[in-house]
């Protein structure tokens, strides 16, 4: 197989293009990772929302080791507001920044308290402007939370959304209207989960796996990683490495101009 690298031309794709070749990507993201949720435990808006400030800069999996604990001895925002400050600092030291993110807590108890009697809010106005939750994690909160569909532009997601040439977008903000453009807003929460997922599992930072990715076919940066699949499948990540690889025929096609296959034969 060629790794050359065959790019799509982000001029001359046309929006309906581009909108029809974002939702096939999504719906195979559906069939490549039907696992796809939110990796933060939680029961509550509250606990989640406690979850999300914690995870800023730390592994979903090392917040979820801290939290059962937090959760128990906190499990109010009026416990939060009153906390002491040291022994909040120590409890969640593990995540990293725990001085920061202590004084969000904290100071997300107190307004919680004061504005909303204690309940997190349903509303991204109303998240957004309180202590220690930016639009990030206020679409992390209401798309999980409360069902309300929100788009959750990570790291990954921002990479990922810019490799597939989506949007030439930077801003995570404008990120989020851009895709939210293309995607029906039903599915915008597990869209971003799928893409996350992805992003850890599959199209890597440095080193993506392309040749064991079948999104290939509409994917416009296919061959920055190794198109070879055996090598490709080695790169692959998480619990359903095997599932992954089952799902890529041994010949990959090259994606060419504005997402039609080339190469193939």
């Amino acid at each position: 197989m060629s790794g050359r690298r065959r790019t799509l031309d982000a001029v001359t794709e046309t929006e309906l293009a581009r909108k029809r070749r974002a939702r096939k990507m999504a719906r195979e993201l559906a069939v490549i990772h039907p696992d796809a949720h939110c990796e933060l435990d939680f029961t509550t808006p509250l606990e989640l929302a406690v979850a999300t400030i914690l995870s800023a800069q730390c592994t979903d999996e090392r917040v979820n080791q801290v939290t059962p604990k937090l959760f128990a001895r906190y499990p109010t925002a009026a416990d939060y507001a009153a906390a002491d400050r040291t022994e909040l600092e120590t409890m969640i030291k593990p995540t990293g920044f725990f001085r920061n993110k202590t004084d969000s807590l904290i100071k997300l108890g107190t307004a919680l308290t004061e504005k909303y009697h204690g309940e997190v809010p349903a509303k991204l106005a109303q998240l957004v402007e309180l202590p220690g939750i930016g639009r990030k994690t206020a679409n992390v909160i209401l798309g999980n939370a409360f069902g309300v569909p929100g788009i959750t532009v990570d790291t990954h997601f921002g990479r990922l959304v810019g490799r597939w040439q989506w949007t030439d977008e930077t801003d995570p903000v404008k990120i989020e209207h851009a895709v939210g453009a293309l995607i029906e807003r039903r599915d915008w929460t597990m869209l971003s989960h799928r893409v996350i997922f992805h992003g850890r599992r599959v199209c890597h930072s440095r080193k993506p796996a392309c040749g064991a990715c079948t999104l290939a076919p509409m994917c416009p940066s296919y061959g920055l990683g190794p198109t070879n699949r055996a090598e490709a499948v080695k790169l692959l990540k998480g619990p359903r490495v095997a599932e992954l690889a089952a799902l890529v025929d041994e010949e990959l096609p090259v994606a060419g101009a504005a997402g039609v296959v080339k190469g193939a034969a």
